[in-house]
């Protein structure tokens, strides 16, 4: 693969950090959460990854829905990013919550966010290494 474009970013003290971009557009304090026994006072890779995949996985459904000559511009995405213990390490579940236009009928909708799950670049770097749930609202 040729890459098109290259996102570059830089972590420093992991998970009680910061995160940078090199064109400085992201910047921001990471911080575990809560949940994990951290302050919270800061983003999560969770949550930078929730973002970009909801992100990615709205224009893939964009892209489908174009091709197949439906409008779903204003159709949402919610990804829902979980971690927890897997063995002797951690893992990652991705639930993606995809509600569509009311003038969408449910197959059409499905067959969509199912097109939209074999085009976006990150279920196809997730796909048989996490499990991702697809629900259409």
């Amino acid at each position: 693969m040729d890459a098109l474009y290259t996102a570059v970013a830089t972590a420093t003290h992991g998970r009680d950090g910061r995160a940078v971009t090199n064109d400085g557009k992201l910047d921001l304090d990471l911080a575990l959460p809560v949940e994990l026994g951290g302050n919270g006072q800061g983003t999560n890779p969770e949550q930078l990854f929730a973002a970009g995949y909801a992100a990615c996985f709205a224009s893939a459904l964009g892209l489908v829905g174009r091709t197949a000559k439906v409008d779903v511009s204003d159709a949402a995405v919610t990804a829902e990013v979980g971690i927890g213990k897997e063995g002797e390490g951690f893992a990652l579940k991705a639930t993606l919550r995809v509600e569509l236009p009311d003038t969408v009928d449910e197959a059409t909708g499905r067959k969509l966010v199912e097109q939209a799950h074999q085009v976006c670049p990150y279920s196809n770097a997730t796909r048989g290494n996490m499990p991702v749930e697809l629900v259409v609202e």
